[in-house]
Parts: C-alpha cells; structure tokens; sequence
C-alpha cells in the first residue's frame, strides 16, 4: 500500500524482507522462456516452470499467478487455487488478497479470515495492518476489528511499534493505539529501523528518534533506512554511507545504493550494479542491470531482460541466459 508521495520503507528493503522470508523453503522464484517456477539455493529447479508470475516464500507459500492469483507451497502443489486478482505475502498467518476491487484476509487454507471490504490492505506487521476506507487509512488488528480508525492521508505500516501516518499534507507518527506521539512536521517519513527513521524537511533529510529529537539534521538529498549501523544517504549527486552520528563511513562516491544485507549493499556505478562490503570495496564488479538484496545467501540480479541469481562471491546461481 506504498505511494509515491509516502516515503516507507526503500523498495530494496521490502524485498530482502519478503526474500528472507524465503529461507524455511529455500526457493528462489526463477523464470525460464516466459514461466516461472522455484529453484533451490544451488540452482536446481524444484518446482518446474508453470505459472505466469511467482514471487517469494514467505510463511512456507507463495504467491503465483495462473490468470488469477493462488499461493504455492514448497512442493510444488497449489495451496489456494488462484481465485484472486492481487495477492500479498503471508505475514503473521494471513495474507491480503483482491477480489473485484474489495481486499481482504485469507489463511494458509484459502479461506477468508477478514471478509474483502476494503479499499485497500497492507500486510500484517507487529499485529496491525493499514486499511483504506472512503479515501480514509486506519488500521485493524489480527481479527479484523478497526483498532486505529480511518483518518489519515496515507500511513505505513507499523515498525519498532510506530508507524508513519499523514495529515494535512504533513508527515507524523502513531503508536498502536493510534496516538500521535511525533507530531506531524515532516515533508515525508520513512519507517524506524534500528531507533531511527529518515524524515524530510526543506527538501533535505534527516534522521528522528522515536522522541521526535533530530539526531541527524537534515542536509541529504536522499536517504534510506539503517541496517547494523549503515544507512545510504545522497549528498549532491552521489551515494555513500552514513554512520548513526550522520558522518560517511563511505563516501559518496556512487549513482545509486541500497541498503546492506548480508554484509552487502547493492550499488550503481556509470549505469551498472556490483556489490560492496562495509569497508565500502567492491566484492562483485558492477555488471548487472538490476540488482537486488542478498538473502538466504543469494542476490536477484538482471542482464538485459534476463532474470538470475548470484551466490556472494558473484558467481551465477542461476544463468541471466535461462
């Protein structure tokens, strides 16, 4: 339930969360011809290319598409038989699904846990999940009851027990009552990591505690989420990496940069992707087109329109050519 203009969690970020979540089946959704099927963590298919789209595991199923949407399990048998327009991951026991235009819940089972009546429907995080209601976000619980009512602008979903919601075109955060306990004075908020979150003002961002204390004032163009003591943050044109004091441990030196992930941070250079350490050195040359967070000890990557997966010393896993 991300927009544009609501700065949450880096797209980077979402995903090393929905690919880690991988790691109880150990498959990789992977594409041969125009069908997706799962390989495990050496290459081997195990799940035969089938479906017109497959995303990650996450809770032991997957989400696959065989004109509509159903969830796979790691053997390869259909779980839910596809019946949805959109479907999410499963988180905390349910997932959010679409069905002509209303979202709501499904178990493992396929059966509906909170009856479609939405506008919209995020994932279950920390026992809450944002809803849109009449142009309104709010949030329910695990139930279905509304426990934080339709009045915001955009909110994102809950992390470290706050979450950051809009108002009036200003950005704040609730805690999960609802109460505001960082009033809304921000351009754009990101979601708190590690104690802090990354907040705009004047066009420059920054990082808050969850007291609302400025820690980092705001002098960036652009900033992501801290991950074990590393955040991206642009200063001009290029990317490097801030410590919590908001000094560069790596200095900005790329076109673009993702946060770390198994000791690996994805980074852009002259129009191509490589991996660096924490000491900022390359480990894996910038080659690919895209690339996208290690987990469970591999990273997505593309060449071209070709999808493969690299282990951490940046050899193919499986081949950008399948």
């Amino acid at each position: 339930m991300k927009k544009n203009w609501l700065y949450i969690l880096p797209v980077f970020a979402a995903l090393v969360l929905s690919l880690a979540s991988a790691c109880a089946a150990t498959l990789f959704p992977v594409v041969v011809g125009n069908r997706w099927g799962f390989a495990d963590q050496s290459g081997k298919l195990v799940i035969n290319p089938q479906f017109e789209r497959a995303e990650p595991f996450a809770s032991g199923l997957a989400e696959v598409r065989l004109d509509k949407w159903g969830y796979v399990n790691a053997s390869g048998k259909m779980a839910v038989n596809p019946q949805f327009d959109k479907a999410g991951p499963f988180s905390d026991g349910l997932a959010a699904v679409e069905v002509g235009g209303r979202w709501g819940y499904v178990n493992p089972d396929g059966k509906y846990a909170i009856n479609p009546q939405f506008d919209e429907a995020g994932t279950l995080t920390e026992g809450r999940a944002s809803i849109k209601l009449n142009h309104r976000y709010g949030f329910i619980d695990k139930s279905g009851k509304i426990v934080i009512n339709p009045q915001f602008e955009d909110a994102a979903g809950f992390s470290e027990d706050l979450a950051a919601i809009e108002l009036s075109g200003r950005f704040g955060f609730i805690d999960k009552s609802g109460k505001i306990v960082i009033n809304q004075q921000f351009e754009k908020a990101g979601s708190f990591s590690e104690g802090l979150a990354a907040i705009r003002m004047a066009g420059r961002w920054g990082f808050t505690d969850k007291t609302g204390k400025m820690v980092i004032n705001p002098q960036f163009e652009d900033a992501h989420s801290f991950v074990k003591g590393l955040a991206p943050a642009r200063l001009g044109k290029k990317w490097g990496f801030i410590n919590p004091e908001g000094k560069f441990a790596i200095n900005p030196q790329f076109d673009d940069a993702a946060e770390f992930s198994e000791g690996l941070a994805a980074v852009r250079t002259g129009g191509r992707w490589g991996f660096i350490d924490r000491s900022g050195k390359y480990v894996i040359n910038p080659q690919f087109d895209e690339a996208m967070p290690f987990a469970d000890g591999l990273a997505r990557v593309k060449v071209g329109r070709k999808t493969g997966y690299i282990n951490a010393a940046g050899k193919y896993v499986w081949n950008p050519a399948n």
